[in-house]
């Protein structure tokens, strides 16, 4: 059986939102049958504040054993580092947190506030917000590149805003199983972050083709105009729709790449930058010579029915 025990820092409770409709497993099954014993959830755990007081002090002491410390927002270090902006009855969470990963054996971070900083940590970031081990994009963030949890991994970062429940919970049912953990440069588990958004995407026969929408409400492709991040994000929207029927892109709303490092961007988030009529940023693994070469063939190739927008998303 191993513990887990969930802390909320700088965060909205999105991610604690998100896993609750998880269902292969769902996060009752996690606890149920999957070996994991929930320590302390700040929404669910419905023991008076003391379990949760007491909670701290044994697992800093060694006295409880901590297998899983769950970190949800972005660590919060203002005023001057003492992250007293974001305290508990006069100590810094950030403090709290380091205490608890030192005891821990294995540390994840819920969600792209958590692993990067994410939304607080935009500019002008007046809170001095950072990742558990990441700074947006620099590695080093409450806890230094170098640092390991007690299983000898880095912090696991589940990014996204918020994460994808089956992220968190399948990664969660990996650790109880103690089955291995390939993560990818950014610490996520590569099992999440390998495939693009864009993959399964409703709209990629119009991306295919060059058929664009100008404004939102249409049917065709939202990369070119609209700010689409999809051909240039690893994530599983769209090949384990959410609620197992829908996803950003399936509702008419671009990809912002909440699962990068540098989200948010600080840009326009509905418009796509371009020199001409090229975007900045071109899918991954697209050249642009080429790019420009087949996206002119491509558009005038495209059948009628993608012209005239007909295919239903």
């Amino acid at each position: 059986m191993k513990t887990l025990f969930w802390l909320q820092t700088g965060a909205c409770g999105g991610d604690s939102l998100a896993i609750l409709s998880a269902e292969a497993p769902s996060f009752e099954q996690l606890f149920a049958s999957c070996g994991i014993e929930l320590l302390w959830h700040p929404s669910l755990s419905h023991a008076p504040m003391k379990r949760f007081d007491a909670l701290i002090e044994n697992i800093a002491s060694g006295a409880q054993k901590l297998d899983i410390l769950c970190v949800e927002g972005s660590v919060v270090t203002a005023p001057r580092g003492t992250g007293l902006y974001d305290s508990y009855r006069g100590r810094a969470r950030m403090e709290i947190t380091r205490a608890l990963a030192r005891r821990a054996n294995i540390v994840v971070a819920m969600g792209t506030c958590a692993s990067f900083g994410g939304v607080h940590a935009a500019s002008p970031n007046p809170a001095d917000c950072i990742g558990l081990q990441f700074d947006r994009e620099t590695p080093g963030g409450l806890l230094p590149a170098d640092w390991r949890a007690g299983s000898g991994l880095p912090v696991i970062n589940i990014a996204g805003c918020p994460a994808h429940p089956h992220a968190m919970t399948q990664t969660l049912e990996a650790i109880a199983q103690d089955l291995p953990l390939a993560l990818d440069p950014l610490n996520r588990p590569a099992a999440f972050f390998s495939t693009l958004a864009h993959q399964g995407c409703t709209r990629n026969e119009y991306h295919e083709y060059d058929v664009e929408d100008l404004e939102l409400g249409g049917r065709a492709c939202l990369f070119y105009n609209l700010g689409c991040q999809g051909p240039l994000t690893q994530a599983v929207c769209n090949s384990d729709l959410w609620n197992g029927v829908n996803s950003k892109t399936r509702a008419g709303v671009p990809c912002f790449g909440c699962t990068a490092p540098n989200f948010p961007r600080e840009t326009d988030l509905f418009a796509t930058a371009k020199i001409g009529d090229i975007p900045l940023r071109l899918p991954v693994g697209v050249e642009r010579a080429r790019y420009m070469a087949y996206k002119n063939l491509a558009r005038a190739a495209a059948p009628a029915r993608v012209r005239n927008k007909k295919m239903d998303v």
